[in-house]
This record gives C-alpha cells, sequence and structure tokens, in this order.
C-alpha cells in the first residue's frame, strides 16, 4: 500500500513572508556544454507533442533511461522495469500535489499563468499574449493595472516579483475560480488543448501546483503494486510547483512545501538502516534537502526533520545532496536549473554521456516524454 501518513498541520498563513525580490540564492549562466555536450540542441523531434496515450502507450509504457554512478553505466528500459531495478528496503518518496488548471484566458488575447499563493493571500501570475492559440510570455502591465478575467473576477498588479512574474491579488478565491474557470498551462510544444486528467498523477490529492510534477506520471497502479509487492516503501511529501516556462532563463523562486513527521522518520530510518532513498522528481529533492538542512540548523545537513514553509534551496553539485539516494526525472532542457541537480546525483561526465544517449536513441523531452532514473 502506499503510506498514508498524518499531515504537518500548516497553512499558507503560517509560513514565514520570504522575500521574493532578494533570493537567497544565485545561478551561473548554465548549459549543457558544461556536461561535455557544447553542441546540445534538442531537436524539434525529439519533444513529445502528445500524451503518450495519445501515441498508443499506456502512462507506463514510456522509455526509461537508466544511469548508475558507482559503475558508469547506461541502459535502456521501459517504465514498466522499474519495479525490477529498485531493491527491497529502497524507499520511493513521492509528491502528492494535484496540478491546477492554472491558465485563464481572458479577452484581447490575454492569458494568466497563476503560478504561486504567498502568505499575504496574493499570487504570483505570469502574463502572456494568446497567438494562435498558444501563450507566448508578455512583458506588458504595470503595478494597480486591473485586469477583467472570465466569470466577473478582477486581477490586481500589485508590482513585480521578477523578471517575468507579478505579484497579483484576485477579488475571489484563487483555487475554487481556477477550478471552474481555468484550464491546464501548455507551451508551444503541445499544438492542442488537454483535459486536466492528462495532468495529473497517480498519486496526486491536494491541488496546489501550476505544472505537474511529471515524473511521476508513468506510474500506475499496477507499477506502484509491483514495487510494494517487492519490498519497495513508499512515502508522501507535498511540494506545490510554480510556473517553469522554458522561455526565460531564471532561477528557480521560492515554493511551499510540507514534509510531515512520518515520512522524515522513514527516511531517516532508511537511511540508518543501509536502504536507498529514491526520489520521484526534482520537486521531492528539494522538499526533502529542505528538510534535511532545517534539522542541522541550515548549517551542513543533518536528519530529515519535519517541517513545512517556503524553500529557496536549489541543489548544485557544489551543495550536493544529504537525504536522497537516487532520482526519478524527465529530461530537461540544456539551460535549465534542474540540470545542476542532476549534476549532483551522477557527476558532470557521466550526465553528459546521459543526454547524448538519450539524443542518440531518440528519447522525448517534456511533460508527456520519457524519463530518467539516476541510481547511485
Amino acid at each position: 500500500m502506499i503510506t498514508d501518513v498524518a499531515r504537518s498541520h500548516s497553512t499558507l498563513a503560517d509560513f514565514t513572508q520570504p522575500d521574493f525580490t532578494q533570493p537567497d540564492f544565485t545561478l551561473a549562466d548554465f548549459t549543457l556544454a558544461d556536461f561535455a555536450r557544447p553542441d546540445f540542441t534538442l531537436p524539434a523531434e525529439l519533444e513529445a507533442h502528445d500524451p503518450p496515450e495519445a501515441r498508443g502507450l499506456p502512462r507506463d509504457g514510456v522509455r526509461m533511461l537508466v544511469s548508475r554512478r558507482s559503475s558508469g553505466e547506461i541502459s535502456h528500459h521501459s517504465f514498466r522495469d522499474l519495479p525490477g531495478l529498485l531493491l527491497p528496503g529502497d524507499l520511493l518518496v513521492v509528491n502528492t500535489t494535484a496540478t491546477l488548471p492554472a491558465q485563464v484566458r481572458a479577452r484581447d488575447g490575454l492569458a494568466v499563468h497563476f503560478s504561486s499563493p504567498r502568505p499575504d493571500g496574493s499570487w504570483l501570475v505570469e502574463l502572456r499574449l494568446i497567438e494562435d492559440k498558444i501563450s507566448v510570455p508578455n512583458g506588458r502591465g504595470y503595478p494597480g493595472q486591473l485586469l477583467s478575467l472570465p466569470g466577473g473576477a478582477v486581477l490586481t498588479l500589485e508590482g513585480k516579483a521578477t523578471t517575468r512574474l507579478w505579484r497579483a491579488r484576485l477579488s475571489v478565491a484563487v483555487v475554487p475560480y481556477l477550478l471552474k474557470h481555468g484550464i491546464p498551462i501548455r507551451y508551444s510544444y503541445v499544438p492542442r488543448d488537454w483535459a486536466l486528467p492528462f495532468y495529473q498523477t497517480v498519486f496526486a490529492r491536494e491541488p496546489g501546483s501550476a505544472e505537474m510534477p511529471s515524473a511521476s506520471r508513468p506510474f500506475t497502479p499496477s507499477v506502484v503494486t509491483r514495487l510494494v509487492a517487492g519490498g519497495v516503501l513508499i512515502t508522501p511529501l507535498t511540494l506545490h510547483a510554480g510556473v517553469s516556462s522554458l522561455e526565460a532563463d531564471e532561477d528557480p523562486y521560492p515554493e511551499p512545501y510540507d514534509v510531515p513527521p512520518a515520512t522524515a522518520r522513514l527516511v531517516n530510518h532508511v537511511r540508518a538502516h543501509g536502504g536507498r532513498v529514491i526520489a520521484a522528481g526534482t520537486t521531492v529533492v528539494r522538499a526533502l534537502e529542505t528538510a534535511a538542512l532545517a534539522g542541522d540548523a541550515g548549517r551542513s545537513g543533518g536528519p530529515v526533520t519535519a517541517s513545512a514553509g517556503w524553500t529557496s534551496h536549489v541543489i548544485t553539485p557544489e551543495s550536493g545532496v544529504r537525504a536522497v539516494d537516487g532520482l526519478l526525472t524527465g529530461l530537461h532542457e540544456p539551460r535549465s536549473s534542474h540540470l545542476r541537480m542532476l549534476a549532483a546525483f551522477a557527476g558532470p561526465e557521466l550526465l553528459g554521456r546521459c543526454y547524448q544517449a538519450a539524443i542518440g536513441s531518440g528519447y522525448l523531452w517534456h511533460e508527456f516524454g520519457d524519463v530518467h532514473l539516476l541510481l547511485p
């Protein structure tokens, strides 16, 4: 069975107000050239334009590249092979966030992407323009501007939070409004709208993410059953992911997370007894590594401590990983900050070979694409 833990009783109102204008981290310009692939570009034919179900595949029928840091080995599998690749006593940590229909299309060709809530009740939003049914970044907007949205709601822009995200306040409760008037966010590589269930994972419980935690999309009840029957433990946490539009090379920003007490105890127990902690997605890594830092007063990292709040932590080869041994993730863009996290697991040389292998073997990118399992 999937472990069901007691939730820690935190709300957004309990969280410390983060400073969105002065994040506590910076990232140097980064490309996959640093991973020994100086000519890396993503061919258009390797973009997953539709869900695998529309391509004649079940969810768990996508491909899975597997890399092992200890040996440098790279192998090719179906996602259905996952239960045979993990070991009895391994712990798989999953994100129970559910995807919101976070895009609202208004009049005059305007679209609003609702990203993340803030403790004061406002939200981070991105303004976009609709061109041929695809939205593109919109550099317009000014503080105090009132935007009329469907259903009579009014969005007030309060000020810039990042180069493209605004602090804004909606005249009605955001989540119920989105569930009634929103549609899932999609980008230009997906040519048509898909219903919200296509953007949910089997673990989804708590609506809150602007974009799907896509590493968990291939899981099916059959795969979960085989994992548990093989002795793999499964436990949840929550991190609500904001927008990660590929048009802008920018640092991640604070996101709300919750690592429950039972999950923290189980992670520490497994690691203390020689098991491996495998994160299903980069959001899980970010939450667990934040909880490990919280357990040692933010200094060098210690046991994972139950915690909830906002995380600004960015995992890099320099920071390393303390609480997680392996990672299941998608295939990332060459200028994505996620690649620095992957380098912390695989090392730059192996990661470079992984991406060469993925391109050479025709793996598919993006949320409807294939996945990569990084093992120690």
